[in-house]
């Protein structure tokens, strides 16, 4: 069974996905530990060809043990189903960090520290590894931080990357576009929907080559 500490974090490989969360599960070790928060590993189909990769779970996903299950998976769903893709069919959603960050000053939570990031980051590119999908969606800065160490959502989103085994485009975070709800011409809401779009046309486009 692969190892991992500190030092030298993470998972090197494992034969299979139930055998890596089963080892997540167990761990003590990592930043978040003592924060009292569950790990939030995925929902969906881990066949899927589309993988979704989010932040860090919040609030209702650290109870329900499941990312994206609150008003930004809501939305989520909304866009996905909007394009013909079936979140719990044809999609496979994991997180970027893996427990809640606890919040300051009251708040129920906060963003992921680059440090709990890093440490997480061998776990996620093992999922990604094992679940092998053909295209991959970054959800914020968080997740681009994360698979392509960069930052700068607003100029990374819409554009294809080929890395890591399969094309990769970053997107907003739905809580974003909860935020700004306009679906004026350029308005985030606009600028999601020409994406879900594009990663339609590449995913038709990639099956038919299979």
């Amino acid at each position: 069974m692969p190892e991992y500490n500190l030092f030298n974090p993470g998972p090197k490989q494992y034969e299979s996905l139930d055998e890596l969360f089963d080892a997540m599960k167990r761990m003590t070790d990592d930043p978040l530990a003592n924060a009292g928060t569950n790990i939030v590993i995925s929902r969906g189909n881990p066949n899927a060809k589309l993988l979704i990769v989010g932040e860090a779970p919040g609030p209702e996903e650290n109870i329900k043990g499941k990312p994206f299950v609150g008003k930004a998976g809501q939305m989520l769903d909304k866009i996905l189903q909007a394009a013909n893709f079936d979140p719990e069919v044809d999609v496979f959603i994991t997180n970027s960090v893996f427990r809640l960050p606890p919040g300051d000053d009251g708040k129920a939570f906060r963003k992921p520290a680059d440090a709990e990031i890093d440490f997480y980051r061998p776990f996620v590119l093992e999922i990604i590894r094992l679940a092998n999908p053909k295209i991959m969606l970054l959800t914020g800065n968080v997740a681009c931080y994360s698979i392509l160490r960069k930052t700068g959502i607003t100029t990374l989103r819409g554009k294809w990357t080929e890395s890591h085994g399969c094309w990769i485009m970053p997107i907003y975070h739905p809580s974003y576009l909860l935020r700004n709800p306009s679906r004026e011409p350029g308005s985030p809401k606009a600028q999601m929907w020409d994406d879900i779009r594009e990663v339609r046309r590449k995913y038709d486009e990639l099956l038919k080559l299979e």
